[in-house]
């Protein structure tokens, strides 16, 4: 059986689930999520916990079962916590600041960058080379944050663009004088 899948996910305080057929709402002090399993997975409902039950010990099940338990523990902590993600901007003359609840980048093109986030997702700028994410879905908050460090991406010989604040860039040797 699967280590992921077997666990139950704990329902923390504040937080209510209900489940409808295949599909699974979880409301907390943060939000509202809801997502539609695959039918072949089974939901047990406690006071205090979820349980995931897969029907037979097929590939695509136990791949399924360990999946999905996953992204219900992602709800649960999304709408009882929330998510965030810092990148940082390295360059001379780089900057980004918020205008609005839209982000604006200057990082180095002939104009600037208007990025307009989805109305879920919470963009800040405490200084102008740092961007912080914030939201109650985790899927949502890894695409935001990876499509902003797709306008610049990071590169290997000086680290100039915009990466994660926990990613290491590994530098190149230039050219050397002959």
């Amino acid at each position: 059986m699967s280590r992921v899948g077997k666990k139950p996910v704990a329902i923390p305080k504040g937080v209510s689930v209900t489940s409808s057929g295949n599909v699974i709402k979880i409301k907390g002090p943060k939000g509202e999520l809801e997502r539609s399993i695959h039918p072949n997975m089974k939901l047990q409902v406690a006071e205090t916990e979820v349980s995931v039950m897969r029907p037979d010990d097929t590939k695509s099940n136990k791949s399924l079962h360990g999946l999905t338990r996953s992204l219900i523990q992602n709800m649960m902590t999304g709408v009882s916590e929330s998510y965030r993600k810092t990148l940082e901007i390295v360059g001379v003359g780089y900057k980004a600041e918020v205008k609005g609840k839209n982000l604006l980048l200057t990082i180095g093109y002939s104009h600037p960058i208007y990025f307009v986030p989805p109305d879920e997702i919470i963009i800040e700028t405490p200084s102008p080379t740092q961007i912080i994410i914030s939201g109650i879905d985790k899927e949502l908050v890894g695409l935001v944050a990876a499509k902003i460090r797709s306008f610049r991406k990071p590169e290997p010989y000086k680290g100039k663009g915009i990466k994660y604040s926990d990613e290491h860039i590994i530098r190149k040797a230039g050219k050397t004088a002959g």
